[in-house]
């Protein structure tokens, strides 16, 4: 996966969105739509770093989840 570090998230002009299934604690992951892809970064840190993802790797990423590839990382 190639990635491209935007050093401060808060600077995209997007609107960011987050799993409707997240909880109210802050520990999530949101995304963005950006011209050259798609943006993520951690709801706790808006100002922070963002990765920047092409369209095709976001596609493999959320094709590896639905298929239960990555489950083992949300165990404790």
């Amino acid at each position: 996966m190639s990635e491209h570090i935007i050093p401060d998230a808060s600077k995209i002009p997007a609107t960011w969105q987050k799993s409707s299934v997240s909880g109210a604690n802050g520990d999530c992951v949101e995304f963005a739509a950006h011209p050259n892809g798609v943006a993520i970064r951690h709801s706790k840190a808006p100002d922070g770093p963002a990765l920047l993802f092409t369209h095709s790797e976001i596609a493999a990423m959320l094709a590896g989840a639905k298929a239960g590839e990555f489950d083992h990382f949300a165990q404790s």
